[in-house]
């Protein structure tokens, strides 16, 4: 059903005026989440104020409330409130230096997707400070196609990241995404000696938390269920353990807020990490948080197996390889010192 057009506010301020819609979802629009839905409706209407109106209740899924998360299905009906739009500004465009840098980190294309190495320290999207990510600078390469993120990664973590080409791509990869088909991995470094083995960690996460106005994510019995394997891969004496961690569940931070109830926070993590660790690895060299997703694996419902993986980055890889050094070299001034303690023991005075 097509909507009501917005119209200009009779004060000459640019401002425009909508009045109340009420939408269809058509089936080429089903299973997108509400607010990307509304979005698309309100352009330019800041995201804080469209999550207001949702939570409010102003926005209506079939005459009910409804979270920002819910995933449409065909026919249902959208209300939409009234509200005053600002006058669009002409749009910008990311630099050459995030374009060039976004166009290198292609690390595969086929006709319905492209996977990306995302590097440390760029956005996947526009938001909280920053003006463009990832997403925005591929739309600037690529200004013919319809491009949309499958899913995200933090702004520090790197490595495997998969577009979209296409809307029926965008949600077969949501399916897949939501039922677990997807198998992700992460090699991370993480505090101390890793003592549990493999170790899976089934503990629910709560991802409304806010603390001084930043979202947090807490570990919680009344959160949602959130499921990590952990399987350590190299051990640096007592300083740090490399793991690689399946992820079962896409919870926000989940690998981060897993490893640190486990005992053994992720080296650089600033948020749910620990300081003087973080400290002692910054002498060291290690610069960020040392997360990286290292490969995605799933089968399509339509037939054939998808798989891609990235090694560590040359600053973690160079990382590790100073870890792996300096541990031979203590263990090595251990038995310089220590010798064969059989051999060293004295025959006890009789």
């Amino acid at each position: 059903m097509p909507y009501e057009k917005a119209s200009p506010s009779p004060a000459g301020s640019g401002e425009t005026y909508t009045s109340v819609q009420h939408l269809e979802v058509a089936p080429d629009e089903a299973g997108q989440r509400l607010d990307n839905f509304v979005h698309r409706r309100f352009a330019g209407l800041p995201r804080s104020r469209l999550y207001r109106l949702i939570r409010k209740g102003e926005v209506r899924v079939n005459g009910r409330r409804a979270s920002p998360q819910t995933r449409l299905a065909p026919h249902d009906r959208i209300r939409l409130p009234p509200v005053r739009l600002a006058p669009a500004e002409p749009p910008g465009r990311p630099g050459s230096a995030l374009c060039a840098l976004t166009s290198r980190a292609i690390i595969y294309e086929d006709e319905r997707l492209l996977v990306l190495d995302k590097p440390a320290g760029i956005a996947v999207h526009g938001g909280s400070g920053v003006s463009f990510g990832i997403i925005e600078a591929l739309r600037a390469l690529r200004p013919n196609e319809t491009l949309e993120l499958a899913h995200r990664l933090d702004r520090d973590t790197s490595g495997c990241l998969m577009v979209a080409r296409h809307p029926g791509t965008l949600r077969t990869l949501h399916a897949l995404l939501r039922e677990g088909a997807v198998e992700k991995r992460y090699l991370a470094l993480v505090r101390g000696r890793w003592q549990l083995g493999a170790k899976r960690i089934d503990v629910p996460l709560r991802t409304d938390v806010r603390v001084a106005g930043e979202r947090t994510v807490r570990a919680a019995a009344s959160g949602k269920a959130a499921t990590s394997e952990f399987r350590p891969v190299q051990f640096f004496g007592r300083t740090a353990t490399l793991m690689e961690v399946t992820l079962h569940t896409g919870r926000t931070h989940q690998i981060r807020v897993h490893a640190s109830h486990a005992g053994h926070p992720v080296a650089g993590d600033e948020k749910y990490g620990d300081a003087d660790f973080n400290a002692e690895l910054r002498g060291l060299g290690l610069a960020r948080m040392f997360l990286h997703a290292h490969s995605l694996s799933f089968a399509w419902p339509q037939g054939g197996e998808f798989s891609i993986n990235t090694p560590l980055p040359a600053e973690l890889k160079t990382f590790v390889d100073l870890l792996a050094a300096q541990a031979h070299k203590r263990a090595e001034s251990r038995l310089r010192v220590g010798g064969n303690p059989r051999r060293a023991a004295r025959p006890r005075a009789r």
